[in-house]
């Protein structure tokens, strides 16, 4: 966290004083168990007073471009960060939010389906894939990883994901009969019913007998359509202080049925609301929750905007704790270095709220400021303390002449060894 850049093995081994060849191993081959971290971590979380009611989790996925085949789970795949199909590693992660808090919880790796094949044993072996793991979907690891929250005690009140997820209606009617409550996005396309649908095999007039079961009455509307029926009712609210002002909305509800189909094609009907937020500019968004019927449009808003947080806590997984800046290719390096950057995301997490304890803001500086809500404590503000308590060493003359040709002698070992490589055929 120290760091601005450079957070490979080697860049942390040049600064730390910890031998490279020794911190390689710590990472890609010492036995250190990183999934009990997280549970001590979660068990942590779960214990914190200020955590007890009104958190979330966020579900979503993120991508790395990787070059090189032998990085475990690596292929060609769309990238959302680079906006592209490219070759590149994919994980699904959990991160808890509440407020302005957050950090992330649990993370797994996907691998595409092409790795359990014959042709890639050698990379699975080469990589350390463990000889028990099949292949899953983005959407069963998804689940498997708010269930392993939960289990861990980890205190939310709902699910929160993107489209991606939320338009899936057997992911969405599994986290219900696994009863979580969710606040799922869906694209401007997604369809439901106004009225309880009729499902069954229909008559047809002429021609063979109908064979398969379907939706027999009413027609589905797209949820851009419903947004413009005259019965819905819109509110004004606003969510939450911002470091921009105040995140303001208008936002409407109303009970919908949808639709989905099992493994077995089998037509299932649910009822569900449909929460839509309609922004100052005009631009609409639409979500699917299993919410009790009773629940507030208050507590539906709120919930649905907490999915913002989705991108900003992987952004700042990756710029301010180096997610993004792994070089390795084994699954054990994978799993480590998730651990230690939920390690770093709690620890900001915690150093947070411990300062909001120890130090609590003069009400005074509201009137002094003008101002309805005095900022918390930012990731880059902890980092700045920590750089200030913890400084980097600096590297004298010797060490930097040790380090040139220590990197001169890595390129020259490089080369030779490209060269005593056989022509490709």
């Amino acid at each position: 966290m120290r760091l601005e850049q450079g957070r490979t093995i080697a860049g942390i081994s040049r600064v730390s004083s910890v031998n490279e060849q020794a911190l390689g191993h710590f990472t890609s081959q010492s036995p250190w168990d990183s999934e009990g971290m997280i549970g001590a971590i979660e068990a942590e979380i779960s214990r914190r007073a200020e955590l007890q009611s009104g958190s979330m989790i966020l579900l979503d996925e993120s991508g790395e471009e990787r070059e090189g085949k032998k990085t475990v789970g690596a292929a060609r795949q769309y990238i959302g960060r680079a906006g592209k199909v490219d070759m590149g590693q994919m994980g699904v992660f959990v991160a808890l939010v509440k407020g302005s808090f957050w950090t992330w919880l649990d993370g797994e790796l996907y691998v595409p389906e092409r790795w359990f094949s014959a042709d890639y044993a050698e990379q699975r072996q080469q990589a350390g894939l463990p000889a028990e793991r099949r292949f899953e979907t983005k959407l069963e690891l998804g689940l498997r990883l708010v269930k392993r929250v939960r289990a861990q005690e980890v205190p939310f009140e709902a699910v929160a994901c993107d489209t991606f997820y939320g338009r899936d209606g057997w992911f969405r009617a599994t986290l219900a009969a696994d009863n979580f409550e969710y606040m799922a996005e869906v694209p401007v396309s997604q369809r439901v019913y106004l009225s309880e649908p009729t499902i069954g095999l229909p008559t047809n007039k002429k021609g063979p007998k109908a064979e398969h079961i379907c939706v027999l009455s009413p027609h589905a509307d797209r949820v851009d359509k419903v947004c413009r029926q005259a019965d819905l009712s819109w509110q004004t609210l606003t969510i939450r202080a911002t470091d921009r002002g105040h995140l303001t909305a208008d936002f409407a509800a109303r009970r919908v049925w949808t639709v989905w189909a099992d493994a077995n094609e089998q037509l299932h009907i649910r009822q569900e609301w449909l929460v839509i937020r309609r922004d100052p500019s005009g631009r609409h968004s639409y979500a699917l929750s299993n919410a009790p019927e009773d629940t507030p449009l208050a507590v539906l808003a709120q919930r649905k905007c907490q999915r913002s947080f989705v991108e900003q806590t992987n952004r700042e997984a990756k710029s301010d704790f180096g997610w993004d800046e792994i070089q390795t290719t084994k699954y054990r390096a994978w799993q480590h270095h998730l651990a230690l950057t939920i390690l770093a995301a709690w620890f900001i997490a915690e150093t947070k709220l411990d300062w909001a304890i120890a130090f609590a803001r003069d009400p005074a500086l509201l009137t002094q400021y003008e101002v309805e809500v005095l900022p918390t404590l930012s990731v880059a503000n902890v980092r700045t303390l920590l750089r200030s308590s913890l400084p980097l060493p600096q590297l004298s003359t010797e060490e930097a002449g040790a380090l040139v040709v220590k990197h001169l002698v890595n390129r020259t070992r490089s080369r030779k060894s490209r060269l005593n490589k056989p022509p490709a055929t």
